[in-house]
This record gives C-alpha cells, structure tokens and sequence, in this order.
C-alpha cells in the first residue's frame, strides 16, 4: 500500500465524543479531512450541529448525538444510533473531559464524583460500549485523549483531573492488552496544556501562562490542531502494529518535570 493511502479513513465511520469544540472538534473536522464520516456526541446541541454542518460542507456524512458521558444508557444509546445509521464504527476518540479546580485539602466528594464520572467512568464506558460493535467487526481503532497530568501530576489544584487522566492511561494498557486478539488497537495521547474555550481564562492570567511556558522546552502553550496528526495516525492503517501506547504531547515539558 502506498504510505500516504496508510492515512486516508475514506469509508471509515468514527465518533468523538466532546466534539463540539475546542480539541473535540478539531479532531473531528481532521477525521472527516481525512475522508472519515463522523458522529458527535456532545451534551452542547448547538455548538455539535454546527460541527456536523462544517463536515457535512466538507462531503462527508455526519451525525450529531447528544449524551451525557455519565449515564450508561445514553452512551448505549449513541451506539445503537451510529450503528444504526452507518452500519458500523471503525474509529472512537474519548475527548470528552471536565475539570474542577480546588486544593485538595478542601476538594468535595461530589466533584471527586463527577470529575471521575465522565473523564474515567465514561470514557471505560464509551469503549465498552463500542469495543463491542469493534469485536464482532474484528478491527477497530480506540484513541483515548488522555493528559501529561495522568503521568506526572502537573496541573495545580486539580487532584481529581490529574487521577482520572492516569486511570485513563492505565485504562488503555489493560483494554490495549485484553483486545488485541479482536485487532482493536487502543491507544491514548497525553497533552500538554492546550489552549481551548475551557482554558483559556487561566492562560489569560499571564502568571500562570508564564508558569507553564517556562516549564516547555519548546516555548510555547500548544494549540488543538497539534494533536491532528497523531490523531489520524492512530486512526489509520498506519498504526496497524501499536497498541496499549499513550503519546505524549507536551512540547518536551515532562522531560522538565521528569528531571530531578
């Protein structure tokens, strides 16, 4: 096969959860770039039609699905609709993720709870869902958007962020592990921060943004559309022989926070 058609997803079907903005809808719009059609799931109704019109101008069928990644019946439900519609599922991105900031100290059950519930809980029960569709196609690829806070508890004040991302990591070994007999390929991308509508309030406060620049090798806060081509690269043929492996996408500021 000739190396770049390795990357071309025409009559792929793929789902992105949290895809109606920032990262989410970056790599949606990259999927269906790549020849993908693409399913949103997203809780933002206005924000995923909009996605699904931007593909659709792109030629490529989409659908949107609104779910709360939290309720085990509404990610069955986003299943059974794609199936339903596309007659199968050959890509699923785990995007969808939320933060809570406060000390640890003073952190709540509550919002342990419900950061845990749609960054780990939903993310296992996303994959779940769809690992079964994938096993009885025999092949699939599984791409969880996992964070460098999983690997080395970067993020301050974010206790329950940072340990859903490191539950996500571990997640992606074990399902890497236990589906590999089926040819699902699952692997995770660690990000740096990156700049999206959920950030960019604390990177407008220059002390923090100072903060984490000084911390990359390379200078600067990433930006959604660097995690494109990874994205496609796990999703296609190309990584026909990696699994249970998480990327790391940093600009080099774990090799700073790895060093004693």
């Amino acid at each position: 096969m000739n190396g770049l058609n390795l990357f071309n997803l025409s009559g792929k079907v793929g789902i992105v959860t949290g895809g109606g903005r920032g990262i989410g809808r970056t790599l949606a719009l990259a999927l269906a770039d790549a020849g993908a059609d693409v399913v949103i799931a997203d809780v933002l109704i206005h924000q995923g039609e909009e996605v699904v019109q931007e593909i659709k101008q792109k030629g490529k069928n989409s659908l949107f699905i609104q779910v709360d990644l939290s309720q085990k019946i509404e990610i069955e439900k986003m299943v059974s609709e794609t199936t339903k519609h596309f007659g199968r599922i050959d890509i699923l991105i785990n995007n969808a993720a939320i933060n809570i900031f406060s000390p640890a100290e003073e952190f709540t059950l509550e919002a342990w709870n419900k950061v845990l519930s749609i960054n780990l809980t939903g993310v296992f029960l996303c994959a779940q869902a769809v690992g079964k569709v994938m096993i009885e196609q025999r092949k699939g690829k599984i791409i969880n958007i996992a964070s460098v806070g999983g690997m080395t508890g970067t993020y301050r004040k974010a206790v329950a962020y940072d340990s859903s991302k490191a539950g996500v990591i571990n997640l992606t070994r074990s399902l890497a592990v236990e589906w590999g007999k089926y040819n699902i390929n699952v692997n995770a991308i660690a990000p740096g921060m990156i700049e999206t509508d959920l950030t960019r309030k604390r990177l407008e406060d220059k002390e923090f943004c100072d903060y984490f620049v000084k911390r990359v090798p390379l200078g600067k806060i990433g930006q959604p559309d660097y995690l494109v081509g990874p994205v496609i690269f796990l999703s296609s043929e190309a990584s026909n022989w990696m699994t249970g492996q998480t990327i790391v996408l940093d600009g080099g500021q774990t090799l700073l926070d790895l060093t004693p």
